[in-house]
């Protein structure tokens, strides 16, 4: 019987003939179209229209990554505040974040009170509105805000958005608590149950449509949304570039065929100026030249007009590259 054994130098031949094949390969230039840059987004919880927002924008870059070799992630995240903490970090490209909060980041307030203002923010484009909405009991009889005066009102659990902008919007109208019988703070998983129960007569609630935190009270008890405009309103948007005026469409919930005007902050997509320009350029491009598609990624985009989107709600400087876009479709 023969037996073969394998020489230790023939293997140390064939490794290194192996490696040296390999090393070419990989030091030989790539096509242009391989040749790809990852770009990441910071969005917020899965469930949320934030990751539904970065997962539609890299859908749409990614199907043509092969052309111009752009390649997209989406990342779930803490939501806003840590978004633009992670872009100034430069761990992240972009980030889908409130428009005040994008305003306190790039003029130092609020919560960016203390590590001071981050002027390298940019804006992209604004995205899906996430308006004040104030829904009341059906039997209440509530046609405007006045008529909250003497009921039992929730104005949102301390520290949240909904209650400082409510606070904000009192403030402006020269009324405090004592305008309501009851002032409660609910959180927002508890105002609809309650409002359906009787236990109050209204709630505000800020937040991007169509929401099942809406739904279910216009559906169990038919509790209508309130239009919420006048003088106050209009100064509070002239004051508050992070403020814009919405409209929330009739039918979008049961029993409110009429359409609900309003204001409220907007979901804006931002970037840092260290990104370059062209690769602001090419995703602006990419969703606002499939813009009809986008639409169609979430119920919340299907109202999405490009003339708001360059302009409502940005509350730091437009990146050069976004800019570039919008001048030669005429949008600026």
């Amino acid at each position: 019987m023969r037996m073969f054994f394998k020489s230790p130098l023939g293997a140390r031949l064939a490794i290194t003939a192996t490696a040296t094949a390999l090393f070419a390969a990989l030091a030989a230039p790539l096509p242009a179209a391989a040749q790809q840059k990852f770009v990441s987004i910071g969005t917020g919880g899965v469930t949320g229209v934030y990751y539904a927002a970065g997962g539609a924008i890299c859908r749409l870059v990614n199907k043509d990554r092969a052309q111009h070799g752009l390649r997209c992630s989406v990342e779930s995240t803490g939501g806003s505040v840590f978004n633009i903490n992670t872009i100034k970090a430069g761990e992240l490209d972009f980030g889908v974040v409130q428009s005040d909060v994008g305003f306190n980041a790039y003029n130092g307030k609020g919560q960016f009170k203390d590590p001071g203002a981050f002027t390298k923010l940019r804006s992209v484009f604004s995205l899906h509105p996430e308006p004040f909405t104030y829904v009341a009991r059906k039997e209440a009889g509530i046609k405007s805000f006045d008529d909250f005066k003497g009921k039992r009102f929730n104005v949102g659990n301390p520290g949240s958005g909904t209650r400082a902008s409510m606070e904000q919007f009192m403030q402006a109208k020269g009324i405090d608590m004592s305008f309501f019988a009851l002032a409660s703070e609910l959180r927002p998983d508890e105002h609809g149950p309650a409002l359906c129960d009787g236990k109050i007569d209204g709630f505000m609630y800020g937040v991007g449509h169509p929401s099942a935190n809406i739904q279910d009270p216009t559906t169990t008890c038919g509790a209508q949304l309130i239009s919420q405009t006048g003088p106050i309103i209009d100064k509070l948007v002239a004051d508050y570039p992070y403020y814009a005026k919405v409209t929330i469409p009739g039918g979008l919930y049961p029993n409110n065929p009429q359409p609900t005007e309003t204001y409220g902050v907007l979901a804006t997509f931002v970037t840092s100026s260290d990104v370059p320009e062209e690769t602001v350029y090419l995703i602006t491009k990419t969703v606002f030249d499939n813009i009809e598609e986008f639409k169609k990624l979430h119920p919340a985009f299907g109202h999405l007009n490009p003339k708001d989107m360059v302009k409502n709600g940005l509350s730091a400087p437009l990146h050069p590259g976004a800019e570039k876009y919008f001048k030669e479709k005429g949008l600026l």
